[in-house]
């Protein structure tokens, strides 16, 4: 429970108090802003630790997003700096209620300087992601110290941050993809290759050199099947966005007898609407009231139209060296001279932390647990390994 009230209260309060007759107004946004619940008893230690302790945070999160403000330009920029402004009224708040307990300062949480470190040093869609996270986990809603409106304003928060966040999902969509699938494939591929040799009960060195092989053969693979994937996309979409020659040949078609129709109604438009826009073309309406199909000739393209999708060179090249990085972890311990089980098994330990970090960055990036995301990638792997190692030793007895 908050323990001060805030001036807009008593200036209330003292209205009531002189004019009882009068209806009470509604309170204006600034007030709906800093207004308090009324308080019953002095805040006690723990109140003034909690309250310091989102002082700290908020300051922390108003200096990230105008860290990130800095490496933005336009819209996102001022995006960015909007947010800092709104964790500013919040820090006010906190300020308000702790009067002179606010001197003594805490430090922000782990999470919080660990979003400040990496905007200052990256300010990539990393810090996006998770600062959408630390947004969604506001303890405002449960807190009768802060407001209703400073509660509101942290679910609008993660909003925002998701739909930034989102745009640079969709500038490294194409090109991540393939980084991690192929890092993924090219741990889990190589580990049960790896295994699978090992547990038939062939020399090291055969283990060595069949796990160079699928690296090898692995990560080319991957590279020429992004690519033909990627570009095989990329020209399949190209393929069904609608031109625009209907401004060309609908001054020359018949009125009575064409097809116009037909083209608006393929493309899922209702009959009325196709109705309207053939009228549009025709030179029967003079408005243009459908914005997307505009009657101005087209423009040339200046961006990508399929971003997301990523580009064919690029994705190859990402898979093919993700593969290859990922691939390379279960033959170091045979690179580096072990043998038998202790190499095996140093193997698994470093892949399953390879797989780790590869499921908390894509649930990083996803906006969702790292933790979660991680733990499922390991058994994914470790799994497909087991049952290759179980397979191997099956392999190897029938053989020998």
């Amino acid at each position: 429970m908050s323990q001060h009230a805030s001036p807009g209260q008593h200036r209330a309060a003292r209205s009531e108090s002189t004019t009882p007759e009068s209806a009470p107004s509604a309170p204006t946004t600034s007030e709906r802003e800093t207004a308090v619940r009324p308080p019953s008893t002095q805040p006690t230690s723990a109140d003034i630790r909690r309250w310091r302790q989102y002082l700290a945070d908020e300051r922390a999160e108003a200096a990230v997003y105008r860290d990130l403000a800095q490496n933005r330009r336009g819209e996102e920029r001022d995006i960015l700096l909007a947010l800092a402004e709104a964790e500013g009224r919040h820090e006010a708040h906190w300020l308000s209620l702790l009067g002179e307990h606010a001197e003594k300062s805490r430090h922000a949480s782990l999470r919080s300087q660990l979003l400040g470190f990496l905007a200052r040093h990256f300010g990539s869609v990393f810090v996006l992601a998770l600062a959408q996270r630390a947004e969604g986990r506001s303890p405002y809603a449960k807190d009768p110290s802060a407001t209703p409106a400073m509660a509101a304003d942290e679910q609008i928060h993660e909003e925002v941050v998701r739909g930034l966040a989102t745009r640079g999902r969709n500038r490294l969509a194409g090109t991540f993809r393939a980084a991690v699938f192929g890092a993924n494939d090219g741990l889990v591929s190589n580990l049960s290759l790896v295994m699978g040799m090992a547990a038939s009960g062939v020399a090291s060195s055969v283990v060595l050199l069949s796990g160079i092989a699928g690296l090898l053969a692995g990560a080319l693979s991957m590279g020429a099947g992004e690519f033909v994937s990627v570009r095989s996309q990329r020209e399949l979409l190209a393929a069904t966005r609608p031109t625009q020659i209907t401004l060309a040949a609908a001054p020359k078609l018949d009125i009575e007898h064409n097809e116009l129709l037909l083209v608006y109604l393929a493309r899922g438009m209702s009959h009325e609407a196709a109705e309207h826009r053939v009228a549009e073309r025709m030179g029967l309406l003079s408005c243009d009231c459908d914005p997307s199909l505009s009657l101005q000739p087209e423009l040339p393209e200046t961006g990508d139209q399929h971003e997301a999708v990523g580009t064919a060179l690029g994705a190859s090249l990402s898979s093919f060296c993700f593969f290859a990085s990922g691939a390379i972890v279960p033959i170091l311990p045979f690179l580096f001279g072990m043998t038998g089980v202790a190499a095996l098994v140093v193997a698994g330990v470093l892949v399953g932390l390879a797989l780790l970090m590869t499921g908390g960055v894509v649930g990083l990036l996803s906006g969702t647990s790292p933790l979660t995301r991680g733990l499922r990638q390991l058994a994914i792997g470790l799994g497909a390994a087991a049952v290759t190692y179980v397979l191997g030793l099956a392999f190897g007895t029938v053989v020998g």
